[in-house]
């Protein structure tokens, strides 16, 4: 029986002692060869998505000089919010093993109904945003009562939401087809318009940077408690300063421009909520457990149905979030809202950011990284004036290579004894 995985650390139960020894080492150097030491073992993170990012960013600044520019770069993160929103969902049904492939066309569906209800019945934005998220909660119910009591294959399920959802979407849109929504409206302000003051960026920074030395420490003394061994200080500190001094440089280098927009900052803070939920609290460990090994999950005492239930809803509900941000990035909802590439780009940036197809590995910032290479990819290509077809075969390239990279480590790991 293979080992269930621990969501806080990573690793697995099998791996404990290991692990154990290898955090053991103290100090900077102690923390490199633990990094080092994980890679040789198969335990990549997100080092190939990192680097892969470098690479890609190098490549495209060379061939036009605008791509790194602070403008496109503000363009950039601009365009990733509403597809990366969606990644965060595809992330979490596939820590469980599982895949929802009609995100697409539920965010599209969740972009209809805000613009009816919003624009042709004249409710209150709030409503109108509140009503659609519940549809796609609901959706997400739907399918994990279908899975659960049923047995009905989750790719099968979600095969016939993408078709069904796409077809009621047409139908709320009607013969209009498309909705505009009011350029004055906060929603599409939000958007488009909307930038985080200066000041307040840099205090943002600030205290990102203070909250992970401060849950590192204390996650590290909690561990210390329990005769357990953890990072060290000196470890903590050089982690949150790296991260301080690349987010002032980033801060500072957008607002060249426009700035760091409201609405990218609205998918960070989702990321940090789903990275907290997966890496600090029982349900996140018990997600974990079931993508390693679904019946020694059942046999250890978790509610495996309720599990796959909550990660099918979250899914669909932000999926419906992200329909919501693209329209009110378009302003507007039509037939072709959710459609095109976004199911497959949300996939995507889920997979390249490294969440494993089998399941039990991978993190939030996944999604985050994954969406910045797809929307990089996309932006480069577009200011190379390429035709889509090169941009659909280079994503599909990526996309095969980090599966490919994804394969290779599990087999690492495996014959390391920490799969």
């Amino acid at each position: 029986m293979n080992s269930t995985t621990d969501g806080t650390t990573g690793g697995t139960v099998a791996t404990d002692h290991q692990d154990e020894r290898l955090q053991r080492r103290e100090g900077l150097r102690g923390a490199f060869t633990d990094v080092v030491e994980r890679a040789r073992g198969g335990d990549l993170g997100v080092i190939p998505v990192v680097v892969g990012l470098i690479v890609i960013w190098s490549v495209l600044q060379i061939l036009n000089p605008i791509f790194l520019s602070s403008q496109n770069l503000v363009n950039l993160t601009m365009e990733s919010a509403a597809v990366g929103v969606i990644a965060l969902g595809i992330v979490c049904v596939l820590l469980v093993g599982q895949i929802d492939l009609s995100v697409g066309s539920v965010s599209g569906l969740s972009g209809a109904v805000l613009a009816v209800l919003f624009v042709d019945q004249g409710l209150p934005a709030w409503v109108a945003i509140s009503a659609a998220v519940i549809i796609g909660a609901a959706v997400g119910w739907v399918y994990a009562q279908l899975f659960n009591r049923f047995g009905v294959p989750s790719f099968v399920i979600t095969l016939a939401g993408l078709l069904g959802f796409l077809g009621l979407q047409l139908y709320v849109l009607g013969t209009k087809g498309a909705i505009n929504l009011p350029f004055d409206s906060g929603l599409v302000n939000f958007a488009q318009l909307a930038f985080v003051p200066a000041w307040l960026s840099y205090t943002l920074a600030v205290v990102a940077a203070g909250w992970l030395f401060a849950s590192g420490y204390l996650h590290a003394r909690e561990r210390r408690k329990a005769g357990l061994s953890s990072k060290s200080t000196s470890a903590l500190v050089v982690r949150s300063a790296a991260l301080l001094v690349a987010l002032l440089f980033m801060v500072w280098y957008l607002g060249q421009t426009r700035g760091v927009g409201w609405m990218f900052v609205f998918f960070v803070a989702l990321v940090l909520v789903m990275h907290y939920l997966l890496s600090r609290t029982r349900w996140g460990r018990s997600v974990y457990a079931v993508g390693g090994n679904v019946e020694a999950a059942r046999r250890a005492g978790i509610n495996v149905r309720t599990i796959y239930t909550s990660v099918f809803v979250l899914c669909s509900s932000f999926a419906a979030v992200g329909g919501i941000l693209a329209a009110a990035r378009l302003a507007a909802a039509n037939q072709s809202s959710g459609g095109g590439d976004v199911n497959l780009n949300a996939i995507a940036a889920a997979v390249i950011g490294g969440t494993s197809l089998f399941g039990g590995r991978g993190t939030a910032f996944g999604a985050l990284l994954g969406i910045i290479v797809i929307q990089s990819i996309s932006s480069g290509l577009t200011l190379l004036n390429l035709d889509s077809s090169i941009r659909f075969m280079v994503t599909g390239a990526v996309l095969l290579l980090a599966v490919v990279v994804d394969s290779v480590s599990r087999r690492s790991r495996t014959s390391h004894g920490r799969a």
